[in-house]
């Protein structure tokens, strides 16, 4: 058994079913979950925005920091 960080629900997660770093969602509230240890089974809840996005958007702005250097060459 585990609880659901965000809704506080019990879930049923059997700690040799699952590995460190599975996800699993909230029968209850939805919530995507990371398994963060098997024993304990505990649970953590994973964020919503994607890490990937915001690494993109960095590249973006480094990219038009870098044309207007050249501009002002």
């Amino acid at each position: 058994m585990a609880t659901c960080p965000e809704c506080d629900a019990e879930i049923e997660v059997d700690e040799f079913d699952v590995d460190k770093g599975d996800l699993i969602s909230c029968p209850e509230c939805g919530s995507n979950l990371e398994v963060t240890t098997t024993s304990p089974v505990e649970l953590e809840a994973v964020d919503e925005d994607d890490d990937d996005d915001d690494d993109d958007d960095d590249d973006i702005d480094d990219l038009d920091d870098a044309e207007e250097e050249d501009v002002d060459e």
